[in-house]
């Protein structure tokens, strides 16, 4: 073997040996994090068995190198992998389950927050949509036996080694609930998480801010650190923050070590963390999907409302103004609430939201979102050239690999859509009038579902 082989050997051998430490020291925080944060919220928040989450949520991809340790006693979930990079998720009651970064635990769990009280109601004796009382099911003209099968479809596992996982469906037209099925294991009043369909939820938030006059759109986003005239970042608007256009520099892929895997695993405050990024485009002019746009949002609305009613504003302006609660939000170590991923609520909950935006921003006769507001929702920006992103969901634009055609093909172009990680979906058809959602474990042929429901429907 020549010496020059050798040499090139041995230094692509250290290239590698460097790789793996590049993606190890990126990637562990965010396997260990991820799983005891999940597991954390779904024993405690979720009140799921044990086994089951260890066989589902920590036995896909990466996740599953790690190990993962139940406390019980203090409620709490520590992750690692190969016994480093340590992460510690604790439960605190009114505020479900957070990651200890940035922060000692004994000061963490001494923080103290104005929660909400929530109404002592008996559901069962409200009718829907307030409450979970269904005096009638049926709208004239739909097929349930076809609706049911299409439901059945999405529940059946045809490749058994690629399980969906279907959780939960939902479906409502013309506002009433005309169909619902749940896995074994869960039922309606089952809390599951939205993942990045929380990002819905924070736009809503925002707009009921707008309504009541305290932010605008159309000014520079009140964030402390861009104050100065003189940074770059200071013209980033609120718009752009939910349109996904700030121009930070943020990456957010899960598959290697990126921005959002440090900041949803390994920061304490994330809002402060994406608003220290620098800014890698002039604002408004180029689409990048982020969930640090969305936490820098939530840090806006606690700025905005202040300290002492952040913590019940959700729950008193949205949650139980339209019937969600079973709703809930965690926050990150410096108590402002996760408002890109972690949110937990019912499947008819977040059908109820669907219904909120379906019905253009009123729900039972309550104005709740400004006017227009629905409409800007649901309308791209002029940066996003797939046409695929309105304020914090998703449109029914071009599809990503052929942009000559609809991203659902054979869904109406009316559509639009909170979405999250594994198939969380909130989809809502306002020419069908239709709101559809479906929860679950990993993604699946999303058009086909939604084709054949609107198959059963009138007209």
């Amino acid at each position: 073997m020549s010496k020059n082989y050798k040499m090139v050997l041995w230094v692509l051998l250290l290239a590698l040996f460097g790789y793996c430490i590049y993606f190890a020291w990126g990637a562990f925080p965010g396997i260990s994090g991820f799983g005891a944060k999940n597991l954390c919220s779904c024993l405690f928040v979720a009140v799921r068995d044990e086994k089951s989450v260890r066989q589902d949520e920590l036995s896909v991809n990466f996740v599953k190198f790690g190990t993962y340790a139940v406390n019980k006693k203090d409620s709490s979930v520590v992750g690692s992998v190969i016994g480093l990079a340590k992460r510690k998720a604790i439960f605190r009651k009114g505020l479900g389950c957070t990651l200890v970064n940035d922060i000692a635990e004994k000061e963490l769990r001494s923080q103290q927050f104005i929660t909400a009280s929530q109404p002592e109601i008996n559901r069962d004796t409200i009718p829907w949509p307030q409450g979970d009382w269904i005096k009638d099911s049926v709208s004239a003209g739909v097929d349930l036996v076809q609706l049911n099968q299409a439901i059945n479809n999405v529940f059946s596992e045809p490749v058994p080694k690629k399980k969906i996982g279907t959780r939960a469906v939902v479906v409502l037209h013309d506002g009433k609930l005309i169909a619902e099925q749940y896995a074994p294991g869960f039922d309606r009043n089952s809390k599951m998480i939205a993942w990045s369909a929380t990002k819905s939820i924070t736009a809503a938030l925002i707009g009921i801010l707008v309504k009541e006059g305290k932010l605008k759109t159309s000014e520079f986003a009140p964030v402390p650190k861009w104050k100065d005239v003189n940074d770059p970042r200071h013209k980033i608007k609120l718009e752009h923050l939910l349109q996904q256009t700030s121009g930070l520099d943020f990456e957010e892929i899960y598959s290697k070590p990126s921005e959002v895997i440090t900041m949803l695993f390994s920061k304490g405050d994330m809002a402060e963390y994406t608003a220290s990024r620098s800014l890698k485009n002039t604002p408004g002019t180029v689409f990048n999907y982020s969930g640090g746009n969305t936490n820098i949002l939530q840090s806006l609305i606690r700025q905005t409302v202040g300290e002492r009613y952040y913590h019940q504003f959700p729950y008193y302006s949205l949650f139980y103004k339209t019937g969600m609660y079973s709703a809930l939000l965690e926050p990150d170590a410096a108590g402002t609430f996760v408002g890109s991923s972690y949110m937990f609520a019912s499947a008819r909950d977040f059908a109820r939201f669907g219904l909120l935006y379906y019905n253009d921003g009123i729900f039972n006769g309550e104005r709740i979102l400004p006017e227009g507001w629905v409409k800007k929702s649901s309308t791209s920006s002029t940066a996003d050239k797939l046409k695929h992103y309105g304020y914090q969901f998703w449109i029914n634009g071009f599809d990503k690999k052929d942009s000559s055609k609809k991203w659902y093909p054979d869904v109406p172009a009316d559509m639009f859509f909170a979405d999250g990680f594994g198939g969380q979906e909130i989809y809502i058809i306002p020419s069908k009038k239709l709101v559809v959602v479906r929860l679950g474990l990993n993604g699946f042929n999303e058009n086909k579902f939604l084709k054949e429901v609107i198959a059963a429907l009138p007209g």
